[in-house]
């Protein structure tokens, strides 16, 4: 519990500090553009919320360490996390590092993740596919691929207050109460320290978007997810690898589908911004003409807890049958069809009368 709490108040006075003098800093750190195509606030806001994040989880695990001093595995994750980190706040700072740079420096952490802490991606519960993932070699690199995949995931999915900080809140959740039923000590403090560092930020974030969480804070958050899914996993067999893959299945997915949208359907670059990500359509289509961004209750604080629930549609059977691969499977079947469904309606303008809770 004292761990929770210092990461929470540490993150918590962080955040009041970076806002309170970002007139110092703010030539730096401050997101001043407001003209691009996901660019959705009205004012200059900060945007190195993730360092408030790095000094929850700072102070958290040296009280950990100080508590129970063979507690190394803590302190070589957040080591491990420090590339992915360091690149997504130097982006944060100076906007000149290139998409491929971030998944370059996040790959090296996922590396020092594989080799530090041996743990890696070893079953899909899929025949064959099993067998190549049972190949060291070949498990290593999937899981590398896997949590830079994750990491970048959760940058895409940051466009709005409160939305990234939130879904991984509630994925960390999810991990932790699957460290619970198996005693998971150090999963479940990972877990818990880490929703616990968010919130304090979560709170300055939303629903007035006083800091913004920047690519710092959603590559370190995403990597950090990454890596918990997968030593859960690792650790515990008996909890079905499709556990991992469904609790995450909103920014996997949207991630997937920007890829499709990106490359194949218009032709571009999938590292190029575009104003059309789901999260965008529901801002714009419904949300926006009713609520100027000039209140608490903005359309942009209210476009956050749609996709809350959408997490909540893949995290939900995931903790109900953790254990089953086939119903995992059906449910993640289930969603991918929905979320197209959805997505496909809401760009067609045939948006379902029951989204539109504010009519």
């Amino acid at each position: 519990m004292s761990g929770l709490l210092a990461a929470f108040f540490s993150s918590f006075i962080a955040t009041l500090l970076i806002i309170r003098f970002k007139h110092l800093h703010s030539h730096l750190s401050a997101d001043s553009d407001l003209s691009g195509p996901q660019k959705f606030h009205t004012k200059i806001v900060p945007r190195i919320g993730g360092l408030s994040i790095v000094a929850g989880l700072f102070v958290a695990i040296l009280l950990r360490l100080k508590n129970i001093p063979d507690s190394y595995a803590e302190l070589t994750l957040l080591i491990c996390a420090v590339p992915t980190f360091a690149i997504g706040l130097t982006e944060d700072l100076t906007k000149k590092i290139s998409v491929r740079k971030r998944l370059f420096f996040t790959l090296i952490s996922a590396v020092l993740f594989v080799y530090f802490l041996n743990a890696h991606i070893i079953r899909l519960d899929i025949p064959g596919v099993d067998f190549l993932l049972s190949i060291p070699f070949v498990g290593a690199i999937f899981t590398i691929f896997a949590m830079t995949g994750l990491a970048n995931a959760y940058n895409i999915i940051d466009g709005f207050n409160g939305l990234a900080s939130m879904v991984g809140i509630i994925t960390l959740l999810a991990i932790a109460y699957a460290g619970f039923l198996f005693s998971d000590t150090l999963i479940i403090y990972l877990s818990l320290v880490m929703a616990a560092s968010i919130l304090g930020f979560f709170i300055w974030n939303y629903p007035r978007g006083l800091i913004f969480l920047g690519d710092g804070g959603a590559y370190l958050l995403g990597f950090w997810i990454a890596a918990l899914s997968i030593m859960l996993t690792y650790r515990h067999q008996e909890i079905s690898p499709w556990f991992a893959l469904l609790i995450n299945g909103y920014p996997i997915l949207e991630t997937l589908f920007t890829i499709y949208r990106r490359k194949i359907h218009q032709g571009k670059n999938p590292g190029q911004p575009d104003g059309i990500h789901f999260h965008t359509l529901i801002y714009r289509r419904i949300l926006m003409n009713n609520h100027r961004d000039t209140n608490w209750l903005s359309a942009n604080s209210r476009t956050a807890p749609y996709f809350w629930a959408l997490a909540g549609m893949s995290i939900a059977p995931a903790i109900l049958w953790w254990q089953s691969t086939p119903i995992l499977i059906s449910a993640c079947l289930l969603f991918i069809v929905s979320y197209v469904w959805l997505y496909t309606s809401i760009v067609k303008f045939k948006t379902p009368k029951w989204l539109r809770l504010e009519q």
